[in-house]
């Protein structure tokens, strides 16, 4: 009688890391500019970083949020400068509804293509904040997928840096939520089937109807 294989110790694990890494993976660069750095949410515009954080102050008090919002409502969003010569330099702020459908995929070489002014829903105009934070206001009045677009310069060349990132207003599952459930179940299956134990179940299964 033929054997079959036993799965390798490590292909569990090897699963596991491939989960991990997939998750991670959406996590640092899908929702584009901002990324995770030590639990807090950073966003990146060519050499500059800063804190970004998003409240619902109506609603959720001073819980924060690092992109996709809960409600409806009125949404108040900071950044605190992590360099000083951001003091020096004018950033604006603009959100536009998501008319392509980019999702948590959206680059700005994929929104510089689009009729921004027309898809806008909020716009700061260059500002100079020597305070070292700068904070908007916007109150949505639609839920839906929207990307905000962040464009400041270098302080001494003539360069401009844009950013975006994507987030959505209103319920709904994440995607971030989404491929944790789906690589979840994919390693309990791979569990349960290396094993034995859905073998052995099945086995009980046809001992009992048998004897029944």
């Amino acid at each position: 009688m033929r054997r079959r294989p036993k799965s390798s110790p490590g292909t569990h694990g090897l699963l596991i890391q491939a989960c991990l890494l997939s998750l991670w993976c959406l996590e640092a660069g899908a929702h584009g500019g901002v990324v995770l750095e030590e639990d807090l949410c950073v966003i990146q515009l060519g050499f500059f970083k800063a804190h970004f954080t998003i409240y619902q102050p109506e609603t959720r008090a001073n819980e924060e949020f690092c992109e996709d919002i809960p409600d409806v409502t009125q949404t108040v969003f900071v950044m605190d400068y992590l360099h000083n010569s951001m003091r020096e330099v004018p950033v604006d702020f603009r959100i536009i509804r998501d008319v392509a459908d980019l999702g948590v995929f959206a680059r700005w070489e994929d929104v510089a293509e689009l009729d921004v002014e027309a898809a806008t829903v909020f716009y700061q105009p260059p500002v100079v904040r020597p305070d070292a934070a700068f904070t908007v206001e916007h109150e949505f009045t639609e839920p839906g997928w929207y990307i905000g677009i962040v464009t400041t310069q270098h302080p001494s060349l003539d360069r401009t840096y844009n950013t975006v990132f994507p987030f959505r207003v209103g319920g709904g599952i994440s995607p971030y939520w989404l491929v944790a459930i789906l690589a979840a179940i994919a390693i309990q299956t791979h569990f349960l089937v290396s094993s034995g134990v859905l073998a052995r179940l099945r086995s009980k299964l046809r001992a009992g109807l048998a004897s029944a």
